[in-house]
């Protein structure tokens, strides 16, 4: 178990989630099937598309508050992902 913040998008440039976990595969699938009601399930959003590792679980929530925080333009994950491909495959 692993504390995550991730981004998830319902496609490139389109409508993007923030969120953080200590157990990343498991929320990334219930994101992906739709188990989790709210905004991801409301907007379509199921790709992983960029996540981070950190060590302590009060790094990743702070950080992840740092992102919700910031423009919408400074999200897009380009450098990290440039064709924004689905990254939870090669989580599992």
């Amino acid at each position: 178990m692993t504390p995550c913040v991730y981004m998830m998008a319902s496609k490139p440039y389109g409508t993007l989630y923030t969120g953080f976990t200590s157990e990343l595969v498991l929320r990334v699938s219930q994101h992906k099937e739709g188990l989790i009601p709210g905004f991801t399930r409301r907007y379509g959003v199921k790709t992983l598309v960029w996540y981070e590792e950190h060590g302590t679980i009060a790094s990743a929530i702070q950080r992840e508050t740092s992102i919700k925080r910031w423009p919408r333009q400074w999200k897009v994950i380009e450098h990290a992902n440039p064709h924004w491909f689905d990254l939870f495959p090669g989580l599992i």
